[in-house]
């Protein structure tokens, strides 16, 4: 169960939409597309250490911002333990990350991801012990202009499937070129629920093995993420067209580097994988590496998938 919470956030006493797991406001929206919340009828549930916590049916939601100090790995490994000490004996099924300048160097000169990168993977070890990498959710980081960093996530107590793209080394067996410490997440996590799922897909961009792939080429790195979205959704059980018209939701994030991009990013998906009744929002956001210009993360919810 969940750490004993020290004292609730603010409230009316009324339950109403929170967009707990959406972005910061460093993470501006673009166009005229809506920032849906995938718990819309989450409440508070009070907080444990800097985490506001809250309840959405079976799920256990956490969010919490701290300020980017110079040691942004100790920060990162002090929210992360946190976070693991508030989720108690449930399952981190989902992790939602906004990273200050997120391509920058820090003190020291490491590039403000790889050390988010190092505090994240060391709390989940030390939280878990040597065989923590089995235990990694599906997960996003993506660049703030400036600020705090920002860290929510979901849990269950639902045992989830972590699962990986076969074209892409998993994120935790990444070179050391990539870092001291290698990102801790999986590529989708299937939370069963009865007969159906929820199924969370990561923050899915143009990688191939460990490489980046066009590196500042919008289009083609686009092209490359909707196939690395159509492996693992059929690795996840949702057949090769994520779920679509066979569950309850779909939600998608698109985060791009470039606003100027959006007229066309928005045409390309409305040909290739937008459905009707989808809720897609785009956002303006630098991305975990400085040659890649799109990300997608998707969350399908109520449907029916095949081990």
């Amino acid at each position: 169960m969940p750490a004993p919470a020290a004292e609730s956030p603010p409230s009316s006493g009324t339950r109403q939409p929170l967009l707990i797991d959406g972005p910061p406001a460093g993470v501006p929206p673009l166009g005229d597309s809506p920032a849906a919340s995938l718990f819309p009828g989450a409440g508070p549930e009070g907080s444990s250490g800097e985490f506001s916590l809250f309840r959405a049916g079976r799920w256990l939601l956490g969010r919490a911002a701290a300020a980017a100090d110079e040691d942004l790995p100790g920060t990162v490994a002090r929210l992360y333990g946190e976070l693991l000490l508030a989720i108690g004996d449930l399952h981190l099924c989902r992790t939602w990350n906004f990273v200050p300048d997120i391509n920058a160097p820090g003190p020291g000169g490491l590039e403000n991801y790889r050390a988010f990168s190092s505090g994240r993977s060391l709390a989940f070890e030390r939280h878990f012990g040597r065989g923590f990498k089995r235990r990694l959710p599906a997960s996003s980081a993506v660049g703030t202009a400036g600020g705090g960093i920002t860290v929510a996530f979901a849990a269950a107590d639902a045992v989830p499937r972590h699962l990986e793209n076969p074209v892409q080394v998993p994120a935790y067996d990444y070179p050391p070129q990539h870092g001291p410490r290698p990102p801790s997440f999986s590529r989708a996590t299937v939370v069963p629920e009865g007969g159906r799922s929820d199924v969370f897909i990561a923050g899915t961009a143009a990688i191939r093995g460990h490489e980046t792939m066009a590196p500042g080429n919008t289009g083609a790195q686009l092209a490359v993420t909707l196939e690395n979205l159509r492996l693992i959704s059929r690795v996840t059980g949702l057949g090769d067209d994520l779920g679509a018209g066979r569950c309850a939701a779909r939600h998608l994030r698109v985060y791009l580097r470039n606003a100027a991009d959006l007229q066309a990013v928005e045409a390309m998906l409305a040909r290739h994988l937008l459905k009707p009744g989808d809720a897609v929002g785009y956002f303006r956001a630098d991305i975990c590496r400085a040659a890649l210009n799109v990300e997608i993360e998707v969350s399908v919810l109520g449907s029916k998938v095949t081990a």
